[in-house]
């Protein structure tokens, strides 16, 4: 295992005036054992740095350290790392124990050693009952979990995964982030994950980094940047649904400054008999709660209600109260929080 230092990354192509920047010197440090998640939309650079940690990218400027040793040169052989992609690149005419080994028997380990580290890694992936099989007799989720087990009996210091779950379905995520979550706890290897999806994010991250645009946002916590959000990107973009953010609420009533944004979380909007009038246009049931989508001021907003509440009927007004202790304030010009 290994800590894994990020110092001012920059990633340009091109040259000269022509020259495109993708990257604008990213800074982190993940600690040796941390599972970190790298999130941001399509297009924000994610993937190009996670590709840069592997090696499989050129740095334009900066340092990547592994361990404490800096590999701006070094092959990604020679990193000691392993990837997980969202193609799961198995070798479709070998079996399941034949992928998951091939790698050690390219670098010539003893074929006791190879036998005990796939044994292991299926034990630890459930996969001991299907190592005989081929890739096409697989479900898409044994097959990312035999992309893990290959990566798994690298016995690397560093774990890298790129949007490893978008290929498979909802309750085929679901399952497949528990077992992730349960194979960093037994293995305990530094790791870095890449997604679009906010809510893979939350619930794997130790910390986040929330990227835009190829900056960085903000890292933290998951509870640290849902409950402050450092931009009204990452307000934006993080929760389900995201912030509520309105530039006509009435500020100087709420204590905020002048032509700030004002920002507030849907479930922390409470229905009162007086404050903001919301003109209700339509519905979402999803079970245990109900979103509320409407108009205050013109503005859109969402209300998140639990299954206890009456649902307010489309068409109707209702009233709401943000609750004091949870307000956002953001500068409107800069976006960055006051």
């Amino acid at each position: 295992m290994a800590a894994v230092s990020l110092r001012n990354i920059v990633k340009r192509y091109g040259s000269g005036h022509g020259a495109v920047q993708v990257l604008h010197g990213i800074d982190a440090a993940i600690a040796d054992g941390e599972f970190v998640v790298i999130v941001g939309p399509s297009g924000c650079g994610k993937s190009t740095l996670l590709r840069m940690v592997a090696g499989l990218e050129e740095i334009s400027s900066g340092e990547i350290a592994i361990g404490g040793r800096v590999v701006n040169d070094l092959e990604p052989a020679k990193r000691d790392i392993a990837m997980v992609f969202q193609n799961y690149a198995l070798y479709p005419h070998m079996s399941v124990y034949d992928n998951m080994a091939y790698g050690l028997k390219i670098a010539k380990a003893p074929a006791a050693e190879i036998r005990a580290r796939v044994d292991k890694a299926a034990a630890i992936l459930e996969l001991a009952h299907l190592l005989e099989r081929k890739p096409r007799q697989l479900s898409g989720g044994q097959r990312q979990r035999v992309a893990m087990g290959r990566a798994i009996v690298r016995q690397p210091q560093v774990f890298l995964f790129d949007e490893p779950l978008s290929n498979l379905d909802a309750k085929l995520r679901v399952q497949t982030r528990l077992e992730i979550q349960k194979l960093h706890r037994e293995l305990g290897i530094t790791s870095l994950f890449v997604t679009h999806d906010q809510v893979e994010a939350m619930t794997l991250a130790q910390r986040m980094i929330v990227m835009n645009a190829g900056r960085m946002e903000q890292i933290g916590t998951p509870e640290e940047v849902y409950a402050r959000p450092a931009t009204t990107f990452v307000a934006g973009f993080i929760g389900a649904p995201p912030m509520n953010l309105l530039k006509n609420a009435p500020n100087a009533a709420l204590g905020g400054p002048a032509g700030a944004l004002l920002g507030i979380r849907p479930e922390h909007l409470d229905i009162t008999p007086q404050g903001w009038a919301m003109e209700v246009e339509t519905l979402e049931m999803l079970g245990a709660e109900r979103l509320v989508y409407g108009r205050v001021s013109g503005e859109p907003l969402v209300l998140r209600t639990d299954e206890g509440q009456r649902a307010p009927a489309p068409g109707s007004t209702i009233h709401l109260t943000p609750r004091a202790d949870r307000l956002h304030w953001f500068d409107a010009a800069s976006g960055k929080r006051l």
